[in-house]
């Protein structure tokens, strides 16, 4: 064995006893010898182990009372009987109970090892898959959505209802809202976890090629598997729904109804075990109306579903999304970034954000890239646009159509009153020299000082 492993020896004091100890030795085993059940009670509360090797009956040991003690102290602990051939029924209980082998006497020491070799390896796989599944739960799970508004914490209840169950989504809301991120959550959180999670974007793609990567194509060397094959046992989430040609809407509908699809140009029925997810960014009762989408493949996708609501309507998330993201690329991009000053914080608060969580999500890892050093992330680190929006009572306002001087005089004024009138800090975030900074301000007739000091 490549560690030490501590085997804990529950063993009457034979003749034989101090050669097996030996043997156990000469496999990597360190030996915590007791020679009754009292010392084995108190050994199993104070050692760490990997294993027991204990006789099931000797003087002064109850080797089924010691199996249940040392189980009930580590149910993953690697246990061995030690029997006599009259033993049986004893054994049948031990391994009823969670012994992981019956040893008959005399103890071949290199089977022993070899059962913990096995044990251990078997241990270490589901840790593995343990801190695995963790990962994936710290990834996917729902607080991951940093919900602390009513209007994300009401999406984040009527996901976790659907989760569980095999009904079909519709994710409602506008570009950038982490529909696609809540589609994945809540497969993450489905009896079909375990399934493929395929997405696929209907805006993009012609009809026929839609069709094709959708439902597959029949021909030579077996053709082309698509999605729904792909997706089979898992959840398919299809992503602007609403761009689906009326032709491809009547084959999903089929899909949804029947269970079952052919390829293109194939005249096999194939069955589709997926769960499907929707999501749009359009009306589609308007569209249903307009004729440019089928009110009965809406009415099979409506069954269940959920608005993700736009940055605006969920102001409350702002400090939590931030922070998120700060840890996201601090780790992607190496970097020790340890928040962001109140100001910056005003001004994210202060931006409609029409690009959504996307565009928040976009601006802080721009920001994140560019920040050296262990430090919180200032208002000089803001893209320039960010800057000089309007904005509250400092905002630099600015509109289109405006010159360049006059767009700087804003920049200059609006900078000047959210430092309080500091020229040192003001040159600083504006990336410029304080002999720039006075030089401009005489420019342009800035006042130098707040007109009640």
């Amino acid at each position: 064995m490549s560690e030490a492993t501590t085997l804990l020896l529950v063993e009457r004091d034979g003749d034989a006893t101090p050669a097996l100890i030996a043997s156990l030795r000469r496999h990597d085993l360190e030996v915590v010898w007791v020679r009754d059940e009292e010392g084995a009670l108190a050994a199993l509360e104070r050692a760490p182990l990997q294993a027991v090797l204990f006789a099931l009956r000797a003087p002064r040991i109850d080797g089924l009372t010691v199996l249940r003690r040392a189980l009930e102290r580590e149910p993953a602990l690697c246990a061995i009987a030690i029997a006599d051939v009259p033993d049986a029924s004893l054994a049948d209980e031990a391994m009823m109970i969670g012994a992981s082998d019956v040893q008959v006497r005399p103890v071949r020491a290199e089977r022993v090892a070899a059962v913990i070799r096995r044990a251990i390896s078997q241990q270490r796989q589901l840790a593995r898959i343990a801190e695995l599944e963790s990962q994936l739960d710290r990834q996917h799970g729902f607080e991951r959505l940093d919900a602390r508004s009513r209007a994300m914490r009401r999406v984040l209840e009527q996901a976790r209802q659907v989760a569980a169950t095999r009904a079909t989504v519709l994710i409602e809301g506008p570009e950038g809202t982490g529909k696609s991120r809540l589609a994945e959550t809540i497969h993450h959180h489905s009896s079909r976890r375990n399934e493929r999670f395929v997405w696929m974007s209907c805006a993009t793609l012609d009809e026929s090629t839609l069709e094709r990567d959708l439902f597959g194509l029949d021909g030579a060397g077996g053709g082309l598997t698509g999605r729904l094959e792909l997706a089979a046992g898992g959840t398919l989430f299809l992503e602007d729904i609403e761009r689906i040609p009326a032709a491809v809407q009547v084959r999903l509908l089929r899909v949804l109804h029947d269970r079952v699809f052919e390829r293109v140009g194939g005249s096999e029925t194939r069955r589709a075990d997926i769960r499907l997810i929707a999501a749009t960014t359009a009306d589609l009762e308007a569209e249903v109306r307009a004729a440019r989408f089928r009110e009965d493949l809406w009415v099979r996708l409506s069954l269940v579903r959920v608005r993700m609501p736009a940055l605006a309507e969920r102001a409350e998330d702002l400090p939590f999304l931030i922070e998120s993201f700060i840890r996201e690329f601090n780790r992607e991009h190496s970097r020790r970034v340890t928040g962001v000053t109140a100001g910056v914080l005003e001004r994210l608060a202060e931006h409609s954000w029409p690009g959504n969580v996307r565009e928040l999500k976009n601006t802080i890892e721009g920001m994140v890239v560019f920040a050296a050093g262990r430090r919180p992330l200032e208002l000089s680190d803001l893209p320039l646009a960010l800057r000089a929006e309007p904005g509250g009572e400092g905002g630099a306002a600015l509109a289109a159509g405006m010159t360049v001087e006059e767009a700087e005089r804003a920049l200059i004024a609006a900078t000047l009153r959210h430092t309080g009138f500091d020229k040192t800090r003001t040159a600083a975030m504006l990336g410029i020299g304080l002999r720039t900074l006075y030089r401009k301000i005489r420019r342009y007739g800035l006042a130098e000082r707040p007109e009640n000091a």
